[in-house]
Protein backbone atom coordinates (compact mmCIF):
# COMPACT_ATOMS: atom_id res chain seq x y z
CA UNK A 1 0.00 0.00 0.00
CA UNK A 2 2.94 2.16 0.94
CA UNK A 3 5.04 1.33 -2.62
CA UNK A 4 1.40 2.29 -4.13
CA UNK A 5 1.06 5.97 -2.61
CA UNK A 6 4.78 7.06 -3.20
CA UNK A 7 4.35 5.64 -6.69
CA UNK A 8 1.34 8.06 -6.97
CA UNK A 9 2.88 10.97 -5.53
CA UNK A 10 6.30 10.43 -7.69
CA UNK A 11 4.03 10.59 -10.81
CA UNK A 12 1.54 12.99 -9.75
CA UNK A 13 4.73 15.22 -9.07
CA UNK A 14 6.50 14.21 -12.69
CA UNK A 15 2.96 15.27 -14.38
CA UNK A 16 2.96 18.75 -12.80
CA UNK A 17 6.16 19.54 -14.32
CA UNK A 18 5.42 17.89 -17.18
CA UNK A 19 2.62 20.31 -17.79
CA UNK A 20 5.33 23.60 -17.01
CA UNK A 21 7.15 22.51 -19.81
CA UNK A 22 5.35 24.27 -22.87
CA UNK A 23 6.77 25.39 -25.65
CA UNK A 24 4.52 28.95 -25.39
CA UNK A 25 7.62 29.55 -22.84
CA UNK A 26 10.31 29.03 -25.28
CA UNK A 27 8.62 31.00 -28.04
CA UNK A 28 7.31 33.73 -25.69
CA UNK A 29 5.47 36.67 -27.61
CA UNK A 30 7.36 39.26 -28.28
CA UNK A 31 8.49 42.06 -30.90
CA UNK A 32 11.52 42.29 -32.27
CA UNK A 33 13.22 45.72 -32.64
CA UNK A 34 10.77 48.66 -34.97
CA UNK A 35 8.52 45.90 -36.00
CA UNK A 36 5.04 46.23 -36.94
CA UNK A 37 2.58 45.57 -34.37
CA UNK A 38 -1.30 44.45 -34.79
CA UNK A 39 -2.47 45.29 -31.65
CA UNK A 40 -1.72 48.98 -31.61
CA UNK A 41 -3.52 52.09 -33.95
CA UNK A 42 -0.83 52.95 -34.57
CA UNK A 43 1.07 49.63 -35.60
CA UNK A 44 4.29 50.81 -33.72
CA UNK A 45 5.43 48.13 -31.31
CA UNK A 46 8.16 50.83 -30.13
CA UNK A 47 6.16 52.81 -28.53
CA UNK A 48 6.96 56.69 -27.74
CA UNK A 49 7.42 58.13 -24.74
CA UNK A 50 4.27 59.24 -22.31
CA UNK A 51 3.64 63.02 -22.57
CA UNK A 52 5.12 64.97 -19.94
CA UNK A 53 7.48 62.30 -18.53
CA UNK A 54 10.95 62.19 -18.08
CA UNK A 55 13.21 59.16 -17.83
CA UNK A 56 15.25 58.95 -14.40
CA UNK A 57 18.28 60.83 -14.24
CA UNK A 58 17.15 63.11 -16.95
CA UNK A 59 15.61 65.97 -15.71
CA UNK A 60 17.78 69.07 -17.12
CA UNK A 61 15.82 71.60 -16.33
CA UNK A 62 19.29 74.07 -15.60
CA UNK A 63 19.55 75.30 -19.01
CA UNK A 64 23.00 76.80 -18.29
CA UNK A 65 24.64 73.75 -17.26
CA UNK A 66 22.90 71.24 -19.82
CA UNK A 67 22.97 73.56 -23.05
CA UNK A 68 25.37 75.93 -22.18
CA UNK A 69 23.29 78.91 -22.90
CA UNK A 70 20.78 81.05 -21.13
CA UNK A 71 18.14 82.90 -23.10
CA UNK A 72 19.92 81.58 -26.48
CA UNK A 73 23.39 82.93 -25.82
CA UNK A 74 26.25 80.83 -24.52
CA UNK A 75 27.24 81.76 -21.41
CA UNK A 76 30.78 82.82 -19.87
CA UNK A 77 30.76 81.48 -16.82
CA UNK A 78 31.23 77.80 -15.61
CA UNK A 79 27.98 76.27 -14.24
CA UNK A 80 29.62 73.91 -12.04
CA UNK A 81 32.69 74.43 -9.69
CA UNK A 82 35.84 73.94 -11.43
CA UNK A 83 39.17 72.36 -9.42
CA UNK A 84 42.42 71.09 -10.70
CA UNK A 85 40.39 67.42 -10.40
CA UNK A 86 38.09 68.78 -12.90
CA UNK A 87 40.76 69.96 -15.55
CA UNK A 88 42.88 66.87 -14.79
CA UNK A 89 39.83 64.88 -15.66
CA UNK A 90 39.07 67.07 -18.67
CA UNK A 91 42.56 66.57 -19.58
CA UNK A 92 41.74 62.69 -19.87
CA UNK A 93 39.11 63.11 -21.60
CA UNK A 94 40.06 65.87 -23.97
CA UNK A 95 43.31 63.36 -24.63
CA UNK A 96 41.01 60.39 -25.80
CA UNK A 97 38.39 62.52 -27.30
CA UNK A 98 39.49 65.55 -29.05
CA UNK A 99 43.40 64.69 -29.54
CA UNK A 100 43.20 62.78 -32.27
CA UNK A 101 41.70 65.80 -34.44
CA UNK A 102 43.22 69.01 -32.54
CA UNK A 103 46.06 67.43 -30.98
CA UNK A 104 47.66 66.78 -27.63
CA UNK A 105 48.35 70.85 -27.45
CA UNK A 106 45.24 71.85 -29.22
CA UNK A 107 47.20 73.13 -32.75
CA UNK A 108 44.46 71.59 -34.63
CA UNK A 109 47.01 69.08 -36.11
CA UNK A 110 46.02 65.90 -34.55
CA UNK A 111 46.80 62.63 -36.01
CA UNK A 112 44.25 61.87 -38.18
CA UNK A 113 44.71 65.73 -39.47
CA UNK A 114 48.42 64.85 -40.32
CA UNK A 115 46.86 61.50 -42.54
CA UNK A 116 45.02 63.64 -44.29
CA UNK A 117 41.88 64.54 -42.66
CA UNK A 118 40.22 68.03 -42.88
CA UNK A 119 42.12 70.57 -41.08
CA UNK A 120 41.08 70.74 -37.48
CA UNK A 121 40.57 74.00 -35.26
CA UNK A 122 43.19 75.41 -33.74
CA UNK A 123 42.15 76.75 -30.23
CA UNK A 124 44.69 79.80 -29.94
CA UNK A 125 43.27 80.96 -33.07
CA UNK A 126 41.65 85.33 -32.04
CA UNK A 127 38.44 83.81 -32.72
CA UNK A 128 38.13 80.63 -29.98
CA UNK A 129 40.48 82.68 -27.72
CA UNK A 130 37.50 84.90 -27.43
CA UNK A 131 35.17 82.61 -27.60
CA UNK A 132 32.87 82.07 -24.61
CA UNK A 133 32.74 78.38 -22.35
CA UNK A 134 29.36 77.96 -23.77
CA UNK A 135 30.46 77.94 -27.92
CA UNK A 136 32.62 74.88 -26.82
CA UNK A 137 30.11 73.10 -24.86
CA UNK A 138 27.75 73.80 -27.57
CA UNK A 139 30.06 72.37 -30.66
CA UNK A 140 30.89 69.11 -28.24
CA UNK A 141 26.99 68.49 -27.33
CA UNK A 142 26.28 69.27 -31.03
CA UNK A 143 28.94 69.38 -33.79
CA UNK A 144 30.24 71.66 -35.75
CA UNK A 145 30.86 71.31 -39.63
CA UNK A 146 33.20 67.93 -40.17
CA UNK A 147 32.99 67.33 -36.28
CA UNK A 148 30.46 65.22 -35.42
CA UNK A 149 28.67 65.59 -31.43
CA UNK A 150 30.12 63.78 -28.61
CA UNK A 151 26.87 63.76 -26.63
CA UNK A 152 26.85 60.21 -26.84
CA UNK A 153 30.14 59.64 -25.60
CA UNK A 154 30.66 62.48 -22.75
CA UNK A 155 28.49 63.18 -20.35
CA UNK A 156 27.43 66.88 -19.67
CA UNK A 157 29.65 67.49 -16.48
CA UNK A 158 32.32 66.01 -18.07
CA UNK A 159 31.88 68.73 -21.32
CA UNK A 160 32.44 71.07 -19.06
CA UNK A 161 35.37 69.91 -17.55
CA UNK A 162 36.84 69.24 -20.96
CA UNK A 163 36.40 72.85 -21.93
CA UNK A 164 38.14 73.98 -18.59
CA UNK A 165 41.04 72.09 -19.73
CA UNK A 166 41.24 74.14 -23.18
CA UNK A 167 41.07 77.21 -21.20
CA UNK A 168 44.03 75.85 -19.39
CA UNK A 169 45.73 75.09 -22.78
CA UNK A 170 45.01 78.87 -23.98
CA UNK A 171 46.21 80.32 -21.08
CA UNK A 172 49.21 78.34 -20.87
CA UNK A 173 50.06 79.56 -24.57
CA UNK A 174 51.16 82.63 -23.34
CA UNK A 175 52.01 82.45 -19.34
CA UNK A 176 55.19 83.35 -18.36
CA UNK A 177 56.65 82.28 -14.88
CA UNK A 178 55.23 84.96 -13.76
CA UNK A 179 51.74 84.51 -13.82
CA UNK A 180 52.97 81.47 -11.36
CA UNK A 181 52.66 82.27 -7.81
CA UNK A 182 56.00 82.48 -6.16
CA UNK A 183 55.33 79.75 -3.58
CA UNK A 184 54.38 77.14 -5.84
CA UNK A 185 57.29 77.96 -8.66
CA UNK A 186 59.11 74.97 -7.25
CA UNK A 187 56.72 72.61 -7.84
CA UNK A 188 56.53 73.55 -11.47
CA UNK A 189 57.77 70.04 -13.78
CA UNK A 190 60.33 71.47 -15.88
CA UNK A 191 60.76 68.64 -19.72
CA UNK A 192 63.85 69.13 -20.68
CA UNK A 193 64.39 70.28 -24.03
CA UNK A 194 63.90 68.07 -27.39
CA UNK A 195 67.05 66.92 -29.23
CA UNK A 196 68.05 69.92 -31.14
CA UNK A 197 66.72 72.45 -29.01
CA UNK A 198 69.13 73.73 -26.56
CA UNK A 199 72.13 71.91 -24.62
CA UNK A 200 71.95 68.61 -24.44
CA UNK A 201 72.82 65.18 -24.79
CA UNK A 202 72.27 63.83 -28.69
CA UNK A 203 69.82 60.92 -29.72
CA UNK A 204 72.16 57.26 -29.54
CA UNK A 205 74.04 56.91 -32.59
CA UNK A 206 74.56 60.25 -33.70
CA UNK A 207 77.70 61.47 -34.89
CA UNK A 208 78.52 65.03 -33.91
CA UNK A 209 80.79 65.76 -36.32
CA UNK A 210 78.72 67.04 -39.61
CA UNK A 211 80.07 64.68 -42.74
CA UNK A 212 81.59 68.61 -44.21
CA UNK A 213 83.89 68.79 -41.19
CA UNK A 214 85.36 64.97 -40.97
CA UNK A 215 88.98 65.07 -41.06
CA UNK A 216 90.42 63.47 -44.29
CA UNK A 217 91.22 59.84 -44.52
CA UNK A 218 87.77 59.55 -41.58
CA UNK A 219 85.82 56.29 -42.41
CA UNK A 220 82.98 57.02 -44.78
Amino acid sequence: MNNSLCLGAVAFGMLMLLTACRQDMQNEPRYKPLAESDFFPDHRSARPHIEGTVARGHLRIDEARYAGKLNGEDIDQFPIPIAKADIERGQNRFNIYCSPCHSRVGDGNGMVVQRGFRQAASFYSDKLEKAPVGHFFDVISNGFGAMPSYASRIEPDDRWRVVAYIRALQLSESASINDVPADQRQNMIVEPAPFGIGPGTLPPGTNPTPPGNRPAGANR
